[in-house]
């Protein structure tokens, strides 16, 4: 996107380069990476990474300031996963973005969608330095954001996961994590911030306290949870925890897991509101409205295509499914058909929304052709502080699916950084 840097990269690129990249990630994170890493960054003003971060930061806030909507997303909490001692805020935030073409020829930010969970925070910032050394990228090319520099942005993330406690006592908790793709991660965080990783299953119940086993064995209470595992999964493999999570356990969250509910895919039908409607945001509904209340006339007038008639072989083109509480993009189904939509029980309709399909422009020039880019902004937010966009996180692909799962038999896809030229 910054052609000069881009047709640079291009020319002076080796396979070479790219198996060190490699090694260096499984060198520096203790681990295999076994999804996929892309060979290149991507060169992009800064200009564009700020815009995206304001317009996460600016949605975000609407649905925290919301009451009503606040209420509304809780109730569709599962059972059992109402977690007790509820932060007033998230301490971590992600918002993705498409790059779409407007009417009038220009580029434009699009939501994809809006998490409060962590993501790859350490690994990432991991990541970036890899493809700097390897590649030999200038100094004056930047990454992170806010104004931060490596010092500022790891600083920002111990104090958002510690929170001022003694890192004896906070740990990462996750679902089998020595098996989670993500383990990269766990380990970077680990190294850095000398936390312990913690199977969330295997925490140990007492009184009113949680505790984790050290290398030794031995019981240690948490003062602290770094949370990273995620409702879907738990319920889905029906794991059962030894503790209530209702329960109002003597134990602060980093990351309280019913942030994981409250700013999710849940708020993109309440953002799609014909009177406020940001162009940022795509139109969507619930499939419960679109099937028995205004959904359907409310896209249509949002300018969505739909077909005119609602027939069972009824295609529905410009329309996602996708449910409510899922993760790296499971269960999302592309042109779904009326009877699609009418076999789901009307009972759980209201798990599901119907999203306009966003276009994604192909942006990045390869030897393997011009390649989309998907943009995640991370956000930290510490107890003490205010909501920060701090770095992004790119994903290049060239199907359907953005996430690296979909992309695994391409070449020049995959996880990749964004890295932008500094004053």
């Amino acid at each position: 996107m910054i052609p000069d840097l881009r047709e640079r990269f291009n020319q002076s690129f080796t396979e070479r380069h790219y198996a060190d990249l490699l090694s260096s990630l499984s060198r520096d994170s203790d681990t295999a990476i076994e999804f996929r890493v892309a060979e290149t960054p991507v060169f992009v003003p800064k200009t564009l990474l700020d815009e995206m971060a304001e317009q996460g930061r600016a949605l975000a806030m609407r649905l925290i300031d919301d009451p009503e909507y606040l209420a509304a997303a809780r109730r569709a909490i599962p059972a059992g996963y109402d977690v007790a001692n509820q932060t007033p805020r998230p301490h971590f935030l992600t918002a993705d973005f498409a790059l779409i073409r407007r009417s009038s020829g220009d580029m434009a930010p699009r939501l994809v969608e809006i998490q409060a969970f962590p993501s790859v925070f350490a690994y990432q910032a991991l990541l970036c330095d890899a493809y700097r050394a390897v590649y030999g990228l200038a100094d004056n090319l930047g990454v992170f954001l806010s104004g931060l520099d490596a010092d500022g942005y790891w600083e920002l993330f111990a104090q958002t996961v510690l929170g001022g406690h003694d890192r004896k006592h906070v740990v990462l908790t996750e679902v089998d994590p020595l098996h989670q793709k993500t383990r990269p991660d766990f380990h970077c965080t680990a190294k850095r911030l000398g936390i312990a990783v913690v199977d969330i299953s295997e925490l140990v119940p007492i009184n009113d306290k949680l505790h984790y086993r050290d290398e030794g064995g031995r019981l240690v209470p948490i003062e602290r949870i770094y949370n990273r595992a995620i409702a879907d999964e738990l319920i889905g493999r029906g794991i059962r925890l030894p503790f209530d999570l209702t329960r109002p356990w003597k134990v602060e969250w980093a990351g309280h897991p019913n942030w994981y509910f409250l700013i999710s895919k849940f708020s993109v039908p309440w953002l799609t509101d014909p009177a406020v409607q940001d162009t940022a945001v795509p139109p969507a509904v619930f499939l419960s409205d679109f099937l028995e209340g205004p959904g359907r006339a409310k896209l249509a007038a949002l300018g969505v295509n739909l077909p005119p008639d609602s027939r069972p072989e009824t295609i529905y083109h410009d329309l996602l499914l996708k449910p409510l509480f899922s993760f790296a993009g499971k269960g999302i189904q592309f042109d779904p058909t009326q009877a699609q939509l009418d076999a789901i029980p009307t009972e759980r309709r209201g798990e599901f929304l119907l999203q306009q399909r966003m276009t994604f422009v192909p942006t990045i020039d390869t030897p393997h052709g011009v390649t989309q880019a998907e943009f995640r902004i991370l956000y930290l937010w510490p107890d003490r502080g205010s909501l920060t966009p701090a770095l992004s996180l790119v994903r290049l692909g060239r199907g359907k699916m953005m996430g690296v799962d979909h992309n695994k038999d391409q070449a020049w896809v995959g996880a990749s950084a964004a890295f932008f030229p500094m004053p």
